[in-house]
């Protein structure tokens, strides 16, 4: 059983790279992609018709239509299709967003390919997905938030308060 993948960036070099990689997995295969966010939204509709898209990889910045807001078309849209979100920016702020809009994983660029792969098989399995680089990056984030609202140890008194 192969998994069909959809792949939205709009960087060429970027669309042929996941191909590649993709379609060296012997359980996975490309059935379209677009380079914009309204393209990928009509190919997906389109192609849809005629194959089952299980996981769209999408990136978080494409012209016309944002990955955020393409997500939440693709979820609305076409329910049975998982979102993978690709990106270059990890802040705390833009992995809930993807995961607000519906996205089921999300993924740094400069993920391993291995792990693009792990990501669509964990979602197509229903699963969610984080990628090392962007779980490393919460885990610090949320250490510094908790220091930071943390109260810090007793003053100590100085040693006139202590004797008097």
């Amino acid at each position: 059983m192969n998994i069909t993948v959809f792949l939205a960036d709009d960087h060429a070099i970027v669309r042929d790279g996941l191909r590649a990689l993709l379609e060296a997995q012997s359980d996975i295969r490309v059935v379209g992609e677009a380079s914009t966010g309204r393209e990928a939204l009509h190919r997906l509709k389109e192609l849809s018709a005629s194959v089952i898209i299980d996981v769209a990889i999408v990136d978080i910045a494409m012209p016309e239509m944002n990955g955020i807001d393409l997500t939440r078309e693709i979820v609305a849209t076409l329910p049975s299709t998982a979102v993978v979100i690709l990106s270059m920016y990890s802040t705390a702020e833009h992995v809930s967003r993807a995961f607000l809009a519906g996205a089921q994983a999300f993924l740094a660029k400069e993920s391993a390919g291995t792990e693009v792969a792990e990501a669509v098989r964990t979602v197509h399995a229903g699963g969610r997905y984080v990628s090392q680089r962007v779980s490393q990056s919460a885990v610090q984030a949320l250490a510094s938030d908790q220091a930071a609202s943390q109260p810090g140890p007793p003053a100590r008194p100085k040693d006139q308060e202590r004797t008097a």
